[in-house]
């Protein structure tokens, strides 16, 4: 299983957000170097980064951030927020980063998604964040009619290396994942699966490994930074 600290980029600094609104933020750490540091020292070997700024604004705008930790330490990254074009794309992968998450763009417009997954093979993440079923762009802030299934059974054959699903009620909450819809997309699309939003503790990771479904990893955030699971316990699964 793949654990995924996350980083969440707003104003510089390293931040998380509860359901996804931007009131609720919640500053943990001034310096995202340093917090990639606690990570690296405790043995991680994978990074979640999402640049909120970017999300918001539609381009890279913690580009500087990113290449930093990406040359600094060796960690396999994801990178999302803001991706709306191929040169965002190869700026990334130019520094190494691992998997490119594509949301709103890939949701606006399936034909860049399918044109990057044959440019970028292995590379192309798909971020799957839903409300109530339906899929949210914008930094969450728009929300679509555009069922999720429906979309995926769209996009299913395009080469997507991976998928990100956050169930956006659930994230930052603490009170545990959509184990039910994850492992639903999980079984009926054959695309490794992340499963994002509301890991509350080292209970919810064992239960998703002794589930045993086709869950590639586990993204987590706010539990680690409010000390609801140990690094070195995690750092070891």
């Amino acid at each position: 299983m793949k654990i995924f600290p996350s980083i969440d980029l707003k104003n510089g600094k390293c931040v998380r957000l509860t359901k996804g609104e931007f009131k609720s933020q919640k500053i943990y750490n001034e310096n995202p170097i340093d917090q990639a540091e606690i990570f690296n020292q405790a043995g991680f070997k994978y990074l979640h980064i999402v640049d909120l700024d970017g999300a918001l604004e539609g381009n890279l705008a913690h580009f500087t951030i990113i290449k930093e930790i990406a040359k600094k330490f060796n960690f396999k990254i994801e990178v999302g927020g803001g991706i709306r074009n191929e040169r965002s794309i190869s700026k990334l992968i130019d520094i190494g980063t691992d998997k490119i998450i594509l949301g709103t763009a890939a949701v606006k417009n399936k034909n860049f998604l399918e044109s990057s997954c044959k440019k970028y093979p292995k590379n192309i993440a798909l971020a799957l964040d839903v409300r109530n079923n339906n899929i949210a762009t914008s930094g969450w802030k728009d929300q679509s009619k555009i069922n999720v299934i429906d979309f995926l059974n769209s996009v299913k054959n395009f080469g997507i290396s991976r998928l990100i699903y956050t169930d956006i009620d659930k994230d930052g909450t603490n009170t545990g994942p959509n184990l039910k819809d994850s492992y639903m997309i999980s079984e009926k699309f054959n695309i490794p699966l992340v499963i994002s939003g509301g890991i509350s503790s080292i209970n919810d990771i064992n239960q998703i490994i002794n589930d045993n479904k086709k869950i590639e990893g586990i993204i987590v955030g706010k539990a680690i930074y409010e000390n609801r699971i140990n690094l070195g316990e995690l750092s070891k699964i």
